[in-house]
């Protein structure tokens, strides 16, 4: 039948449309709890799709109650009161009238909801809904002059809060109107004789008029208080002679404080009996019903918060945190929350009280309605510059920010939250540091890569040293979310500033952020930036930091040793496997500083030591007699040595290593003497002017490749090893025990400072050697620490000449044979012939005048 009635529905609304008319709601199911001349409808509303309810009157059905239904909704256009149903539009045809009100359902369906909830809850709810009614009749009967005439369950509707509204306005009329309907056509509605006051039942409708307007519906009102009550009980027989009071037995779950006034109502003489404004006078009196009621005394607070004092609104609140579980959900989420956002919008101190009551009444609310009901107004607030709302706003984030989405954040609240950083009260800038992470997933990342950091980098300046410490635990949280180069630029300096605070806790929170943020750094920033930035801790004067860097340095080493771990042993193996230098698994590690002394010098002569093939062990060095840098004329030689006029040119030979030597065992029955084999002068002169006229030929056709500048001054003696030149010479070296050419390509001589006697070991002379831009021979060391002893200040760098030259087997006099010289390479040569090009010449010529007149050039 329901279903052949919303198709009947859809047919006229179809046939409204065809007029040319348009509807302005959708209308949706049928309402079946309500029952009367209208049919209830759900129904939507097309402008903005907000829910509504409809009451369709059919013409054609009823035609003779027609004047009813239009008197309905002639009252309920102009009646406006809060506690009467709220009118918003009406359609009304020759066959049909729609009346569209706010979206209400009928009371007899609540009461059936109500009846299973505890005795003091449903008494408190029925006496609020009551009092609605009292005001609202004590308004139409008052400041209307008017008699409702229809006062029954089923006029009565509950709004979405759970409010109680006066409705049915079919028999509303004023006596002095000419067309009230109450007079002629009260007897046409249903049941209307069972609601009827006893005068009416003895004198007719029309008698009403003689009357007080507030009569007939005090009875009625005395009616509806005991069906409420007592829903399965009959109304009392009070209305038909001889009208017997009502008896205490019969008063069912009526409370006893209303019982007395309930009887008055019902009185049958209308003169004597207590009318709406009577019956509401006595309820709110100072033990009365009303006023002791909880949901009574809030709506009232509610309505006068703006006008309240401050010990009333603080009386207020605190009854609504004490009792917000026990409110009906529907009153706390539509009737207590919007008054309470309402209120909080005034700011002020009371801010701080009434925001928690929002969020905890806000959760009832519908996860669709939340971000109209309860985001909305608290995102307007943040544009508020009071401060005990923004501190309000900000303490009860972390209970609405899941809520937030990454729009409103952007455009809403970070613009006005930003204000915070720079707000002279410190409370408020701290809180709004510690807010940041809240809402850091939802900003965008202009704002977290770039304005954000920007007032962090004010913040960790701050005079307040909490605030200094929460904005380094702040930007440590914030660490992963960052972008990749923001991390490399910020995170490093960050955090050291904090460890650099004098607040101790600041330093802690620096250390324990570098731990937070890991994961945030490459391992060669962990070697290379963090812990070289933090070591410094390690000696704080605070245990707590010492500790807690230590923890750190434990766990960053860690983990720079679970990646070394899958690291190859060297960057270049087969430069290694060439020189046959140890693999770092095959080196011994040590624990003290002289132990590694030690064993970094033998595993580098050791290592040197075995680049050398079988061959060029069964071989003899060679040297050419007389090589060596020359030092320039104009160049002062070191002290108690002879000018470079006088050329000393001495022969030496390498002790230990033989002629035809099979093996490279080191002999101990010689060391390395300088000098030990000397050539006559004449020869060595002979083979120094050969070998310097092929330079100078080579000189001539070639450029220099490392230009014209020096890269060592071989001249600048102050600029040389100077731990070679001073300390003493050994007593007694082992020989070298080597007997080939050096690969150029030893590790240990990159640096480019590197000299040619600094690992040698010296005999009974010391040698002095100028330095090269690049050398191509590495001197091995393995008898030797790295930093062989000095030579003494009287050696001359000249004096090393014969250090080069190969042990002769044949007499002195005989020239030995002239091997192809390895000790400096084609390029170092030109170089160093072109910064002495000229004075090599001059020294030329002068060897060959020597020889032709055959002079001996003096030692």
């Amino acid at each position: 039948m329901d279903y052949l009635r919303t198709l009947g529905s859809a047919a006229v609304s179809s046939l409204v449309q065809k007029s040319g008319l348009t509807l302005p709601f959708s209308l949706g199911p049928k309402v079946t709890a309500f029952e009367g001349v209208w049919t209830l409808y759900d129904a939507t509303k097309r402008d903005d799709g907000s829910q509504v309810s409809v009451f369709e009157y059919d013409c054609s059905s009823r035609r003779g109650m027609l004047p009813i239904a239009k008197n309905a909704l002639r009252k309920l256009r102009t009646t406006r009161h809060p506690d009467v149903l709220k009118f918003i539009d009406a359609v009304e045809t020759e066959t049909t009238i729609h009346i569209m009100t706010e979206r209400v359902r009928p009371l007899q369906a609540t009461l059936q909801t109500w009846a299973s909830r505890g005795a003091q809850e449903r008494e408190d709810y029925l006496l609020w809904g009551l009092h609605r009614v009292s005001v609202a009749l004590a308004f139409l009967n008052d400041s209307c002059a008017s008699t409702h005439g229809n006062i029954r369950v089923n006029s009565i509707f509950i709004s979405p809060s759970g409010e109680w509204k006066l409705g049915g306005f079919d028999l509303l009329s004023n006596p002095k109107e000419d067309s009230a309907v109450l007079y002629t056509l009260g007897g046409q509605l249903p049941d209307a004789q069972a609601w009827a006051s006893p005068e009416i039942k003895k004198g007719g409708w029309s008698s009403l008029k003689e009357n007080d307007p507030a009569a007939a519906d005090a009875y009625a009102l005395g009616l509806l208080l005991h069906a409420v009550f007592n829903p399965t009980h009959p109304l009392p027989a009070t209305a038909s002679p001889p009208h017997p009071p009502p008896q205490p037995s019969s008063r069912g779950a009526i409370p006893n404080s209303i019982f007395p006034s309930f009887k008055k109502l019902l009185n049958p003489n209308p003169k004597g009996r207590l009318t709406a404004k009577g019956f509401l006078a006595i309820g709110m009196a100072d033990t009365g019903f009303f006023a002791n009621n909880r949901l009574v005394k809030v709506c009232l607070g509610l309505d006068n918060f703006a006008l309240s004092s401050e010990s009333e609104k603080n009386i207020l609140l605190r009854t609504l945190g004490e009792s917000a579980n026990t409110f009906p959900p529907e009153f706390a989420s539509f009737r207590v929350l919007p008054s309470l956002v309402s209120a909080l919008e005034f700011g002020g101190a009371s801010a701080a009280t009434i925001l928690p009551l929002v969020l905890r009444f806000g959760k009832n609310v519908s996860p669709e309605d939340y971000p109209t009901v309860i985001l909305a107004p608290l995102v307007k607030l943040f544009a508020s510059p009071d401060r005990g709302t923004r501190m309000a706003l900000l303490d009860h984030l972390p209970e609405y920010a899941e809520k937030l989405d990454k729009k409103t954040v952007d455009s809403k609240i970070w613009p006005n939250l930003q204000t915070g950083f720079s707000d002279t009260v410190a409370i408020i800038r701290e809180a709004t540091v510690k807010s940041i992470i809240l809402i850091s997933p939802l900003l965008s990342d202009r704002i977290l890569n770039n304005d954000l950091l920007r007032f962090l980098a004010k913040m960790q300046s701050d005079p307040e040293a909490s605030i200094r410490t929460n904005t380094c635990i702040l930007i440590g949280r914030l660490g992963p979310s960052l972008g990749y180069n923001t991390k490399r630029k910020v995170l490093v300096p960050a955090f050291s500033r904090a460890l650099k605070d004098t607040f101790v806790h600041a330093r802690v929170a620096g250390l324990m952020a570098f731990m937070a943020t890991i994961e945030c750094f490459e391992v060669e920033e962990l070697a290379t930036k963090v812990i070289p930035n933090m070591s410094f801790s390690l000696v704080d004067k605070e245990k707590l930091v010492r500790d807690q860097a230590f923890k750190a340095i434990e766990l960053f080493v860690k983990k720079l040793e679970s990646h070394v771990a899958s690291m190859p042993e060297t960057a270049a193996p087969e430069a290694s496997e060439a020189l046959g230098i140890t693999s770092p698994s095959q080196a011994t590690l040590v624990n003290s500083a002289a132990g590694a002394a030690g064993a970094l010098a033998g595993w580098a002569i050791s290592s040197l030591g075995k680049t050398l093939a079988t061959k060029d062990m069964q071989s003899t060095m060679t040297a050419v007699s007389g090589l060596g840098i020359d030092r320039p004329t104009s160049a002062p030689g070191p002290v108690g040595t002879p000018s470079t006029s006088s050329l000393g040119v001495q022969s030496t030979s390498l002790a230990g290593i033989k002629s035809g030597a099979s093996t490279p065992t080191p002999s101990k029955s010689k060391a390395m003497q300088l000098g030990a084999h000397k050539v006559p002068a004449n020869v060595a002169a002979a083979a120094l002017i050969e070998q310097l006229a092929e330079e100078s030929a080579a000189a001539e056709g070639e450029s220099n490749p490392w230009g014209n500048d020096d890269l060592i001054d071989v001249n600048a003696d102050d600029d040389d090893w100077s731990a070679f030149e001073t300390a003493q010479p050994s007593a007694d070296v082992p020989s070298n025990g080597f007997d080939g050419p050096l690969s150029a390509d030893d590790p240990w001589s990159s640096s480019n400072q590197a000299t040619e006697n600094g690992l040698w070991g010296n005999g009974s002379q010391s040698f002095h050697t100028a330095q090269s831009p690049k050398r191509a021979v590495s001197p091995p060391a393995r008898s030797t620490p790295i930093a062989s002893p000095p030579l003494p200040e009287e050696a001359s760098a000249w004096d090393s000449v014969g250090a080069w030259e190969e042990p002769s087997t044949k007499k002195p006099t005989s020239i030995p044979s002239v091997a192809s010289p390895v000790s400096l390479t084609k390029e170092e040569k030109a170089a160093e012939m072109a910064r002495r090009k000229e004075e090599r010449k001059q020294r030329i010529a002068q060897m060959k005048e020597q020889k032709k007149n055959e002079t001996m050039i003096p030692c």
